[in-house]
């Protein structure tokens, strides 16, 4: 007798199609075309989640050597003197007080020193 596996199986389909809409041509009705376009989004989208975290460092560093040079030092020893003075303040908070308030950052600076 033949089974037609019913509610899990079309739920399963239905969840990937539903993962796949807006996509073009057959990627988004037929099952089979979208089950391969929504794998490889979802590789895309998760190697470009790491890319974004790499631009967005490189970003925070490039503003922070800005305000460092405006300061009178660079960013290498900048960071250099903040990890021997045991401050602790990330380079996305550093990013933002060089640039909205550059007389904190000057402050943080000369803790570091």
């Amino acid at each position: 007798m033949r089974v037609k596996r019913g509610f899990k199986a079309r739920r399963r389909r239905n969840r990937v199609l539903k993962m796949a809409r807006g996509f073009r041509g057959r990627r988004h009705g037929c099952f089979k075309r979208a089950n391969e376009a929504v794998d490889r989004s979802m590789m895309q989208s998760s190697k470009d989640r790491r890319v974004r975290r790499r631009a967005f460092r490189k970003l925070w560093i490039a503003r922070i050597n800005a305000a460092a040079r405006l300061a009178g030092t660079t960013y290498s020893r900048m960071i250099h003197s903040l990890t021997k003075a045991n401050v602790v303040v990330d380079r996305k908070i550093l990013a933002e007080l060089a640039l909205f308030d550059m007389d904190a950052f000057k402050a943080v600076l000369k803790a570091a020193a």
